[in-house]
């Protein structure tokens, strides 16, 4: 009897630390956790990612593929209980870093991770330096756990797939819209336009923001959200880059003598505008000293036919007064 009694409180014993004490866990403040009931998540009725605002940026064509349903998600705290025919999955939130070039299934590839290749508009070879910041995105925990197998290099993938498509298709914008004040040469002078190489390093800031608007759709495809892409550095064959510094160095001087040439022309400009306008103001202090002239002896022709000969008789006068010598026409005489 009593090892019949042993038994069953042993039995409940071994139940209640199996099934019930076992059954409590706790969520880390940077995870989030979804629970399974018979291998089913638990999910909210009647919503789908289509719902959700992450849906604006899937294409009408991709919507009805990466419709998933919308699961309960558990928050940070605890303790939870679950019961031995549920299941708990944590998935991490935080913010991570990776360097672009890394794959997991091929550790090796991308000379070991290091660096991205690609190829430009003009068939060169070039790779490609940076990191990508992403996260798992809480707001569609079903595509990144049940949604796609492997949803990191989903991501990454299609990440590659885009920038490459980028590089391969890229022009620098209209040069023409950068201009000096005087409109003449280009604000940055010391790159040559045309070579795509020169192109994708002139406008990195523009290449990483088109990445950063085309992964948009990731959250909805994948449940990650690629919060930058950072591309530092693109860096051609070393053949390559030794001829575009060539090319480089031949620009910088031609772009030195024009732009030393369109300085001279600029302030000759200047200078003969200047000479004009002191010209045009002389003009006008004479003309404005004959015409006040013009008024007063006009004036003084209506005062009487005298006032005009006494006038200059007057003027001749305080003349000879401040002449020294004054040589005079003799007329009729010897």
């Amino acid at each position: 009897m009593n090892v019949i009694l042993g038994m069953v409180f042993g039995f409940a014993l071994w139940f209640l630390v199996r099934y019930l004490v076992a059954g409590l866990y706790t969520v880390n403040q940077n995870e989030r956790a979804v629970k399974t009931i018979f291998g089913r998540a638990e999910r909210i009725p009647n919503v789908t990612t289509l719902d959700d605002p992450i849906a604006e940026f899937l294409r009408p064509e991709q919507q009805e593929r990466y419709k998933y349903p919308q699961v309960r998600v558990i928050p940070a705290g605890g303790p939870y209980f679950k019961w031995p025919w549920e299941r708990i999955y944590k998935v991490s939130i935080a913010t991570q870093t990776i360097n672009m070039a890394f794959d997991s299934e091929t550790p090796t590839a991308n000379s070991n991770g290091q660096m991205l290749e690609a190829v430009t508009k003009d068939q060169l070879n070039t790779g490609l330096n940076g990191q990508i910041r992403y996260r798992v995105s809480e707001r569609n925990l079903y595509a990144y756990l049940f949604g796609v197998k492997q949803p990191f290099l989903h991501v990454m993938g299609y990440f590659i797939s885009v920038l490459r498509e980028r590089i391969a298709n890229f022009e620098a914008p209209d040069a023409s819209a950068e201009t000096t004040v005087l409109g003449s040469q280009p604000t940055d002078a010391s790159i040559v336009t045309g070579v795509s190489i020169n192109d994708l390093r002139k406008n990195l800031r523009d290449l990483n923001e088109h990445m950063e608007k085309e992964c948009l759709s990731s959250v909805a495809r994948y449940g990650i959200t690629l919060d930058a892409s950072l591309i530092t550095g693109i860096d051609p064959p070393a053949e390559v880059e030794s001829a575009l510094a060539a090319i480089n160095t031949a620009h910088n001087h031609v772009s030195s003598d024009i732009s030393l040439a369109q300085a001279s022309a600029d302030q000759k400009i200047v200078q003969s505008k200047r000479a004009v306008e002191i010209e045009t103001l002389n003009a006008q202090a004479e003309i404005e000293t004959l015409n006040a002239l013009a008024v007063q002896l006009g004036e003084l022709k209506k005062s009487g036919a005298d006032a005009l000969p006494a006038y200059l008789r007057n003027t001749r006068l305080n003349l000879y007064g401040r002449a020294q010598q004054a040589i005079l026409e003799v007329r009729g005489g010897k």
